[in-house]
């Protein structure tokens, strides 16, 4: 099996765990509240990828990152968007709106191109600007239209978009750049841990230990598949990696809709065939530029 296939299996692989296994995963611990749900995201991530690192023989890396301060502030905000997403996201899980949370990750990588030419000065052919401006008027017509405002698909798309933003101005590996913004994060999962211990409304405890063993897990679910489709772009490309990507909301959306039984409003799907139209023309695109 040559490189390019590999890379495509590996891109599968971790948008399928994205969309499908994650997705089963973080529904399971819905009724956890969610910030103690994202709070075991980072602390795990961290513990995962500290042994990895060390394992590597990376942790000259690390120190290095630290003692750079452009790629520390960097990585110190691009951390507060990958919070945010997590969170977000893991919040529409715990209310029923995964569908809508599907959404944003439909519309981010258009949006990310969107990003691109306004920060980084990429130039976007007829068709990337066909595939943005029918996002936009996509957009424009689920707020006239829509009885309440679709913010959690927002909220995760522009997040991830500008975590991606951020990761694509520094050159960091995936990992190492991960468990530095997961340890600025510390202070934040301290806290929220402080407010629900307090408050009684904390579960991972002694006293449960199964349940305090399956948190544990979030860091594995964020790693893998993470590593997974980054290995896939390296082998097979960033272009067919993307294509691929589009595998984590159409599962995501299919088990929301079918399995969780969330409802799909008219407009909403009128909305959604407009996402899905641009995703195609942006599909196309990559497959002949690739």
């Amino acid at each position: 099996m040559n490189n390019f296939n590999k890379g495509i299996i590996s891109s599968f692989l971790g948008s399928f765990w994205w969309g499908v296994i994650g997705v089963l995963y973080f529904k399971y611990v819905s009724f956890v509240n969610p910030l103690e749900v994202v709070s075991h995201r980072v602390l795990w991530t961290i513990f995962f990828l500290f042994f990895l690192i060390i394992y590597n023989g990376k942790q000259n890396k690390v120190l290095s990152i630290l003692k750079n301060k452009k790629k520390f502030l960097i990585l110190l905000f691009s951390g507060l968007m990958i919070f945010i997403n997590w969170a977000t996201w893991i919040y529409a899980l715990t209310i029923g709106q995964l569908v809508e949370a599907s959404f944003g990750y439909y519309i981010f990588p258009i949006l990310s191109i969107f990003l691109a030419r306004i920060f980084l000065g990429e130039k976007l052919n007829f068709k990337k600007k066909i595939s943005i401006s029918i996002i936009i008027l996509s957009i424009i017509y689920m707020m006239l239209f829509l009885e309440n405002f679709p913010y959690i698909g927002l909220v995760v798309a522009f997040s991830f978009a500008f975590y991606a933003l951020l990761r694509k101005i520094i050159e960091v590996d995936t990992d190492i750049g991960l468990f530095v913004e997961s340890l600025f994060l510390i202070p934040i999962i301290i806290f929220i841990f402080y407010y629900l211990n307090q408050n009684d409304e904390i579960v991972f405890s002694t006293l449960n230990i199964n349940l305090s063993l399956i948190l544990t897990l979030a860091g594995p679910m964020t790693v893998i598949p993470l590593f997974l489709f980054v290995r896939g772009s390296e082998l097979s490309g960033l272009g067919p990696a993307s294509m691929i990507f589009f595998v984590a909301p159409t599962g995501q959306f299919i088990l929301g809709l079918f399995l969780y039984n969330e409802p799909l409003i008219l407009n909403k799907l009128f909305g959604f065939v407009f996402i899905w139209i641009a995703v195609l023309i942006y599909l196309k695109d990559l497959y002949e530029n690739n």
